[in-house]
């Protein structure tokens, strides 16, 4: 693991940190207010902000791992980063959610919307990683 690993690493837990931020406080931060006390406040979430941040790094570090272990120079690189997006969703996204849902009192459209926006955020993040390709050289544009 070089440089360059731990450069893509950072760069896309950074990003995962922004898709989280862009889904979580902006598009869905109505529908958890509106559940009241089954979610943190915003007092309360500010002082768990350090475990977001590891979260997010595990999973930029995780993703960016895996994707350089599998990554084939000879096919399509965005092709190849949408389906590692949609694996990683398939993977964590989803099932994480549906679990949310089988043990809370969740509404289901909630649901549907987490895990809509969550497989979006995986499949932009299966295309950084594609364009980073942590085991390449030098950067360059897409293929």
């Amino acid at each position: 693991m070089g440089k360059r690993f731990w450069i893509c690493g950072i760069v896309v837990s950074f990003a995962a940190l922004l898709l989280s931020f862009l889904i979580h406080a902006l598009l869905l931060g109505a529908d958890y207010e509106a559940l009241g006390p089954m979610y943190r406040d915003a007092a309360d979430g500010e002082r768990h902000f350090p475990w977001l941040l590891l979260a997010h790094g595990l999973i930029g570090f995780a993703m960016t791992w895996i994707f350089s272990q599998g990554f084939a120079r000879d096919r399509p690189t965005l092709a190849q980063g949408l389906r590692f997006g949609l694996a990683m969703a398939l993977f964590s996204v989803v099932p994480g959610y549906l679990l949310h849902y089988a043990v809370q009192p969740l509404p289901p459209a909630l649901v549907g919307k987490q895990v809509l926006f969550g497989t979006i955020a995986m499949l932009l993040l299966g295309m950084l990683l594609a364009w980073l390709q942590p085991r390449r050289s030098a950067l360059h544009a897409l293929d």
